[in-house]
C-alpha cells in the first residue's frame, strides 16, 4: 500500500500556507442591518460619534449632592440639607445645586449642575419635606458615571476585522449605529467522495454510509463564519470528481474535498486539487492522528483542501485549518483565536513520537478543578466526538502525557 513520503506537523503545514497564501486580494463587503449582524466581521472601524454616556448620570437612587457637604457625616453626626426637587427620568435637569443643597435622582438618570456625588437612599433619612438628613460622607464622584467615561467622541470603539458577539451589538446600538458594513461570507465548497457513501435520508445497502462530513463540515464552515455550499457526493470516478470539483472551484472562494477511503481516490483527488490552478499542492500528508492524508494546496489565489473520508479526522483536521484560513478570508485580527480550557488529565495518554495526537475528551467538574478524561474510540466513530467536550494536543515530540497532567482541551 502506497505510504505519504513527507508528513508535515500540522502546525508547519499551516505556516507555509498562511506564508504562501495573503488572502483574498480585496475583502468584498455588504451592508446590514445591526440586529443581523451577530458573528459577522466588521469591515470598517466604528467611531463613536458622541460619548458614553452622553450625560452624567447616577448610578444609584438617593440624592445629588456637593460632596464636600457631607465631610465628616455620620448616623451620629449627620449633615443636614436642603432638599430643592427631583430630577426625573428621561428629562434634563433643570436644577442648580448650591452649597448645602441636594435633588432626588434615579438610578441611570441625569446628575444637575452643581453635583459632583449621589448619596445613597439607604444612607439618608428624610425628617421634613424639604430637608434631607445625610447619614454617611461621600467623596466627589462617587455612584456618578461621567459623560464620556465609557466611549469618548470620536474614539475607535471597534476595529474592522472584529467578528461581532452580543456586546459589539449593543455597543453599536448605543452610538445608533443600525445599520454596518460586513465581510461578505466566503463561500467554501464542500464535495463528499466515495462509492460507499450515500444521503444521510436514504437506507444504506450493505456496504454503504450515510454521508456525515458534508454536514458536520458546513457546521464547522458556518460556526467559523463561512457560507457553506455543499456540492453532493462524487464517485470514486476522475472524471466526475474533475467536473465537481472544477465546478466548485469556479463558484466558491474555498474548495474541500472529503476522499472516499480506499487510496486509489486519495490519490485521485490530489491530483484534481493540483490541476485546479498554481501553485498547486503544498503539503500532502500531515503527521497526525487521526488525519494523516490531509491536502493543503493554493490554486489562483484560492485555498484547496482534501480531508480523509473518516468522519472524526475530517472534523478533526478540518477544526485545526479550516477557522485560521476563514478568518484571514474575513479580515479579522490574527488575535482572534478559538476557545481553551485549562484541565488535568485523569489517566496517562499514550501516543507515538513524530506526530501530533489529538485525543477526545469529555470535562468533569471537580472538588480540586476541572478534569479531562479520554473518549477512546476509532477515527471512523461520529460519536466519539459526540460524546467529547473538546481536544488535547499530544505535542509531537512526546510519548504521551501522564495522569495529572495540566493540558489545554481545545474546546468544540
Amino acid at each position: 500500500m502506497p505510504e505519504f513520503l513527507n508528513l508535515t506537523p500540522p502546525s508547519e503545514a499551516m505556516d507555509l500556507f498562511m506564508k504562501s497564501w495573503s488572502g483574498p486580494s480585496a475583502i468584498q463587503t455588504v451592508r446590514i442591518s445591526t440586529e443581523n449582524a451577530l458573528g459577522r466581521v466588521i469591515a470598517e472601524d466604528v467611531k463613536a460619534p458622541h460619548p458614553l454616556p452622553p450625560f452624567s448620570r447616577s448610578t444609584v437612587d438617593g440624592y445629588a449632592v456637593r460632596a464636600a457637604d457631607t465631610h465628616g457625616a455620620s448616623a451620629s453626626l449627620p449633615a443636614y440639607l436642603d432638599l430643592i426637587g427631583e430630577v426625573l427620568m428621561g428629562t434634563t435637569a433643570d436644577l442648580l445645586v448650591g452649597s448645602s443643597q441636594t435633588a432626588v435622582v434615579h438610578t441611570g438618570g441625569m446628575i444637575p449642575p452643581g453635583a459632583d456625588a449621589v448619596i445613597m437612599l439607604e444612607d439618608t433619612q428624610q425628617p421634613h419635606e424639604t430637608e434631607v438628613e445625610i447619614l454617611k460622607a461621600v467623596a466627589v464622584g462617587e455612584n456618578i458615571l461621567v459623560e464620556g467615561e465609557d466611549v469618548k467622541s470620536g474614539e475607535i470603539v471597534i476595529k474592522r476585522g472584529t467578528r461581532l458577539r452580543a456586546q459589539e451589538i449593543g455597543g453599536l446600538m448605543a452610538l445608533g449605529y443600525t445599520k454596518i458594513d460586513v465581510a461578505e461570507k466566503p463561500r467554501v465548497a464542500i464535495l463528499s467522495s466515495g462509492d460507499e457513501v450515500v444521503p444521510p435520508q436514504e437506507e444504506p445497502s450493505p456496504g454503504e454510509v450515510r454521508d456525515i462530513n458534508s454536514y458536520t463540515l458546513s457546521a464547522l464552515v458556518e460556526r467559523a463564519g463561512g457560507a457553506a455550499v455543499r456540492h453532493g457526493i462524487v464517485a470514486d470516478d476522475r472524471t466526475a470528481l474533475e467536473q465537481a470539483a472544477r465546478q466548485a472551484f469556479h463558484q466558491n472562494d474555498i474548495v474541500v474535498i472529503t476522499a472516499g477511503s480506499s487510496v486509489s481516490s486519495r490519490d485521485i483527488t490530489v491530483e484534481i486539487l493540483a490541476e485546479l490552478g498554481e501553485p498547486g499542492i503544498l503539503v500532502h500528508g500531515f503527521a497526525i492522528k487521526p488525519g494523516k492524508p490531509t491536502i493543503l494546496g493554493i490554486g489562483d489565489g484560492k485555498p484547496l483542501i482534501g480531508l480523509p473520508g473518516n468522519p472524526v479526522s475530517a472534523l478533526v483536521v478540518g477544526g485545526l485549518i479550516l477557522p485560521p484560513i476563514l478568518r484571514r478570508s474575513l479580515g479579522m485580527h490574527a488575535d482572534q483565536w478559538d476557545a481553551q480550557l485549562p484541565a488535568r488529565l485523569t489517566v496517562n495518554l499514550a501516543s507515538q513520537a513524530g506526530r501530533e495526537d489529538y485525543q477526545p475528551v469529555r470535562l468533569i467538574q471537580a472538588e480540586n478543578g476541572i478534569l479531562a478524561e479520554p473518549v477512546y474510540g476509532r477515527s471512523n466513530l461520529i460519536f466519539t466526538l459526540v460524546r467529547a467536550d473538546g481536544l488535547v494536543r499530544i505535542p509531537a515530540q512526546a510519548n504521551g502525557l501522564p495522569a495529572g497532567e495540566k493540558v489545554m482541551v481545545r474546546l468544540f
